[in-house]
Parts: structure tokens; sequence; C-alpha cells
């Protein structure tokens, strides 16, 4: 049997899944926020990069609120993924019904919104990289509502206040998370 928290797994199952390479790029910058809270938390790195990498991998094949994360959850129960994984990743759709208890939990949450965020004001810089991103334009694109519309709002405050950090500072530590790893994610 295979460690499911094999990022080599984590990343074949997202390839399988996932054509786009936008939604790669989210669950790239999702696992890099995800494995800086573990380090800052100290906790399991892999296991939370694991979750943050595979929390939408079956997005594109099962859009709907109806199939999204429910299909995933069944396919990852098949393939042997650990329940931990596998609430953690139902928990961070509000609509699921599954409650966030665990500090992995609610930094996917916290984390999910907020990476899409941020990816969307780098493309809107001139030079359309992280460098010229910080948490002060993250808040202005934050007010715009026609601005990156499907971004909800009220996850990345309420996401951060459920983490237990300030939302300002939670935006500048993923900010550095993505920076990290800028050159996968083209930005």
């Amino acid at each position: 049997m295979f460690d499911m928290t094999d990022r080599t797994s984590a990343w074949n199952l997202l390839t399988e899944f996932t054509r786009s390479e936008s939604l790669r790029k989210h669950a790239l910058a999702v696992e890099a926020c995800m494995r800086a809270y573990a380090r800052k938390f100290g906790a399991d790195e892999e296991l939370w990069g694991t979750v943050g990498l595979i929390h939408d991998f079956d997005y594109e094949k099962y859009p709907s609120a109806q199939e999204h994360p429910y299909k995933g959850n069944e396919i990852l129960k098949e393939r042997g993924y650990s329940d931990e994984i596998r609430r953690a990743i139902m928990s961070h759709a509000e609509y699921t019904g599954v409650t966030r208890e665990t500090p992995l939990e609610k930094a996917l949450f916290a984390c999910d919104e907020l990476a899409g965020l941020i990816t969307a004001t780098a493309l809107v810089k001139p030079s359309k990289s992280l460098a010229e991103v910080d948490a002060k334009s993250v808040r202005e694109k934050m007010k715009d509502k026609a601005f990156a519309r499907s971004v909800n709002r009220d996850d990345m405050v309420n996401g951060a206040r459920e983490l237990g950090v300030d939302l300002d500072e939670h935006i500048a530590f993923c900010i550095e998370a993505m920076k990290r790893i800028a050159p996968q994610l083209g930005l």
C-alpha cells in the first residue's frame, strides 16, 4: 500500500481529473499556502500540502454543488485516502454542512478563495507578477465586487477569523507562500 500523503500520488490524481492549467495552478497555490501554515503551526506539511493540492481535483469534471466535492470524496474513499483528508476537503465547501473543526480544515477554507483572489490580483498588475502584490492591493480588489466575481469575499473574511488570524496578516502570509512557487504559478 502506498502512502496517501505522497505528493506524487496526489499530483497524479489532480492531473488525472484536471486538464485546466488555471485549476492546476490554483491547486498549487492552495498547496503552497497550506504547506506554509503547516510549518507555522508545527503540523504535518505533507498532509496539509496534499489536502491543498487535491481539494478541487474533481471540480472540472463535477462542477455543480450537487457533485463537488461529493464525487471527489467517493473517489478518494475508493482510492484509500484517509478520513482526515476526505473530511477536510468536504469541509471546504460551505454547502456540504461538514463543519470545520481542526486547524487543517480551517486552514483549507481560509486559503482556498484567498489564493484565487491573490492570483487574480497578480494577473492585473503590469508585470503579471506576485512581486507587485501586497495585502493592501488584495484588500482593494476585495472591495471591487466586479473583480474576480466568483471569489467569495465572505469566505475569505470568515476563513481568517475561524483560523484565528488577522485578515491582513493572512493575506500577506499567503502571498509570501505563493511567491515561493511563483515560477510554477506563472506569476
